[in-house]
Formats: structure tokens, sequence, C-alpha cells
């Protein structure tokens, strides 16, 4: 029988990751380790500077008052009685999609999962209120059992994205490459009741540069998008830029 561990960033009395859990069930034993709170927008923070209190809620889920990497840390290295085989991030409330990645807790659990040996991918759900997790869970669990057959390339992770629509709506399943987009008057100006000017960040207009087989673009045609992101960051052409440019050469 397979072991899932299943967190988010989201918090552990989200929705979608209950019943993401009570999907995978039919694929394994299920642990939830996920955030006591609402931990959006963490990326890939580790809580270094406190210990953290881990809380047994009910039977196989556990709250941390940390990261969702913390999350993932402590269930792979401690709470779970063995190594899971599979980490599975989400459902989130909101889409994960082109440099949004790099902000992502959600995202980050997975990346973490992976940095640890355990194939994993995160999961989020593209539209707004009210959501649809049952479409979610349906593409969770048939992606978590082809990556329990098949396994994952090396240093890798899978980021889904799942139309807000009723699975009937759906067209299938994309692999799709990370797309690019900017925001506009994504940093607002408020003011305290004393006048002092404040700044918040967050909505605004989001704009996408027209590439074909991205991952926004898979979403608009009602597929889910299925990206692959590597745990390397290195840029291999620009290696090529900065020897040619000598940047090596001595002073």
């Amino acid at each position: 029988m397979a072991l899932i561990l299943v967190t988010n960033d989201d918090g552990f009395f989200s929705k979608g990751i209950q019943t993401l859990a009570d999907a995978l069930k039919e694929l394994g034993e299920v642990y939830i380790v996920a955030p006591d709170r609402d931990r959006s927008a963490v990326s890939h923070a580790l809580t270094m500077h406190r210990p953290l209190r881990v809380d047994l809620i009910k039977e196989n889920c556990y709250s941390v008052n940390g990261t969702p990497t913390d999350c993932v840390v402590l269930g792979v290295k401690k709470l779970l009685p063995r190594t899971p085989d599979i980490v599975v991030s989400g459902i989130n409330k909101g889409a994960n999609l082109g440099e949004d990645v790099t902000y992502s807790g959600t995202v980050s659990a997975a990346i973490e999962g992976t940095i640890l040996g355990v194939p994993s991918f995160a999961i989020s759900i593209v539209g707004d209120r009210p959501f649809k997790y049952e479409t979610a869970s349906h593409f969770a669990i048939r992606i978590a059992k082809f990556i329990l057959e098949k396994g994952l390339p090396e240093n890798t992770l899978l980021n889904v994205n799942v139309p807000n629509r009723a699975l009937t709506e759906i067209e299938g399943i994309r692999v799709t490459i990370q797309g690019k987009r900017s925001y506009e008057n994504s940093i607002h100006e408020i003011y305290s009741p004393w006048g002092e000017k404040q700044y918040w960040i967050g909505g605004g207009v989001v704009s996408w540069q027209k590439m074909d087989n991205t991952d926004i673009h898979a979403i608009t045609e009602n597929y889910v998008s299925v990206t692959p992101l590597h745990i390397d960051l290195t840029n291999y052409e620009a290696i090529n830029f900065l020897i040619k440019n000598e940047i090596e050469k001595k002073i």
C-alpha cells in the first residue's frame, strides 16, 4: 500500500486539502501534515529561528505552526512511519501559473519533497469561488497514480493547474511550459487611521505573454496544465556567454 503525504499552504482546515486527502485514500494510506493557518506566498521558507509545534488534530492529521516546507521536512523525517511514496501539495485555492511558482508555498512544498528524494506534485485550481475541488481531485488521483506507477525524472516535480470547471467541461491534460506574466497596479497605497502611508501588495490586472504550449494557454482552452519543474536552476546557455565574455579573467 502506498504511503502518501499531503500538505498545502492554505492550512490544514482548508476544504481543498481535506477533499484531496479523502480522494487519495483510494490509492493508499494518507497523512496530512499542513500549516496551522494560511501560509500562502511564503515560497520555500524554512523556519530556523524558533522551535516548531506539531499538534495531532485527528488520526493521521497534523498541524504545524510553520511553513509548507517545514511540514514536508517534519512529515518525511519525523512524523510518518516511513518515507512516503509520494508528496501531494494542494488543492490550492487559486492559480500557480508562470512566475507565481517562485512565490507559491504550495509549489515549494512539492519542491521540498523532491529535494528529499520523494516524487512530488503541486495542484491548484484556476478560477474564482466557488471552487470545484471534486474536479481537481479527479486529476490529482490520475496524476498520483501515474507517478506511483511510472515515477518521475530525477530532481523533477510537477506543477498542475486545473480549470475551475465541471469535469465534463475539461478537455483533457496538456504537458506545458511555464508561462510569463506581469501584474499592473499590484501595489496599493493605503493609509492608517492616523494618516500614515502604507502599502498593500496583491491583486492587480494580470497580463500574459502570448506563447504556445504554456500553462496559461492550456488553462484558457480548458485543459489541465501539467508543467515539469526542475530543481537545478542553472542556466546552462548562460555559461558559454559568461566564459566568452571573460568573467573568469583574473584582474
